[in-house]
């Protein structure tokens, strides 16, 4: 072989094969749309709708413009405001305490559990005590689902009964995973999830939707999803956002709806391949009993002792890519250190930032390309060793 040859570049997300699976359905599904041109609010929405309330066996679906939307809408719904806190986990994308702090409220930043990445309920706890300390009103729990597994729903529910909070689940990485037999969409008040392009199910630009059994819920959503507009659309009943899902993506994820459950089965084959060729090598997710995962990522832990950075320079040269979800915890970063966050700090989510690194993940990842990749893994890590 060559050796001034690059390798083959793996695909971090390969969106081009399942395009390729989905064929002229995408094609077909996108030309009714182009013909019927009814862009906002089309058939195709209410479509995705019921398909989704199907799905999750949530009774109410409310399809918006983004994830970040979804959680906010839910927020402005409830009248969350100044002098509320909302307890959200620092090891997470940005937009779960973002929302908060856009409708006012504060933020209050609590830790994970070291195994699951996923909102600890002890430390939840504890943000509690300090936002009484602090004279906030304790109103919501944003547990997130992340990388794809199901939080800890029980004990997360049981701290909220306690407390009188509402649960927001944000499922955007976890959407089509379960807890405990329970599909994500039906526990808490209301479920989020997000449809960019890189999660599990997602679209081709911006979508997300939001799950609830709460009728009167549901109503309030649809009214803030158009400037919260009342009976008549001039006639603005309460504070709102333009935040519809296109016509277009509404097509394009009903058709990828009908493979999600096939793709959700290949995810696992991946997680479990990679579980059997690196678990002796790095610290492997592991899900938690009664839980099952989507897998939007395979991160691992690093051992200690391995620069991450040369970890994953020396990953790029074979032709295989890396991300790290999260760099900084959201209690670490600019725009957000001034928050609270619970007493006895964020250990966890500070430990996690600083050796977590994630893999490619999709359900196109075939097992020879695989198998590069865990080689390359366990090369880097044998190569940081022997120095």
């Amino acid at each position: 072989m060559n050796q001034h040859l690059r390798p083959q570049p793996v695909p971090f997300i390969d969106l081009v094969a399942q395009r390729q699976r989905l064929g002229k359905t995408l094609d077909e599904a996108t030309s009714r749309v182009l013909n019927h041109c009814q862009f906002v609010n089309g058939p195709e929405v209410l479509q995705l709708e019921a398909d989704l309330a199907a799905f999750s066996s949530a009774r109410h679906v409310v399809s918006c413009a983004s994830g970040t939307d979804a959680l906010l809408m839910v927020l402005l719904a409830t009248g969350i405001g100044r002098g509320d806190a909302v307890f959200c986990p620092s090891f997470t994308f940005c937009a779960t305490g973002e929302v908060v702090a856009l409708v006012g409220a504060t933020p209050v930043f609590v830790d994970v559990d070291e195994a699951t990445f996923n909102i600890d309920a002890a430390s939840l706890g504890r943000g509690i005590a300090t936002a009484k300390r602090l004279g906030l009103k304790p109103r919501a729990v944003i547990p997130v689902d992340l990388f794809g597994q199901s939080a800890d729903h029980d004990a997360i529910a049981a701290v909220a009964t306690g407390e009188g909070l509402f649960v927001l689940d944000d499922a955007a990485q976890g959407f089509g995973a379960s807890y405990t037999g329970r599909p994500l969409g039906t526990l808490g008040l209301a479920t989020a999830t997000s449809f960019f392009p890189a999660k599990p199910l997602g679209c081709f630009g911006d979508g997300g939707a939001i799950f609830t059994d709460d009728a009167g819920l549901a109503e309030t959503l649809r009214s803030v999803r158009v400037h919260g507009q009342g009976s008549d659309k001039y006639d603005n009943v309460r504070l709102g956002l333009t935040a519809r899902l296109d016509t277009m993506q509404a097509a394009i994820l009903i058709e990828k709806l009908k493979i999600f459950a096939d793709e959700i089965g290949a995810r696992n084959v991946v997680a479990e391949r990679y579980a059997s060729g690196l678990g002796n090598a790095v610290t492997v997710p592991r899900l938690a009993p009664g839980c099952t995962s989507v897998w939007a990522q395979y991160t691992i832990r690093l051992p200690k002792g391995i620069d991450r950075d040369g970890f994953a320079a020396t990953l790029k040269a074979r032709g295989i890519p890396t991300a790290i979800y999260y760099p900084k915890s959201m209690h670490q970063q600019t725009a957000y250190r001034d928050f609270p966050v619970a007493d006895g700090g964020l250990p966890v989510s500070e430990r996690l930032s600083s050796d977590v690194i994630s893999l490619p993940m999709h359900a196109y990842l075939d097992e020879p390309t695989q198998a590069r990749v865990i080689e390359a893994v366990r090369d880097a890590v044998s190569a940081c060793f022997a120095v």
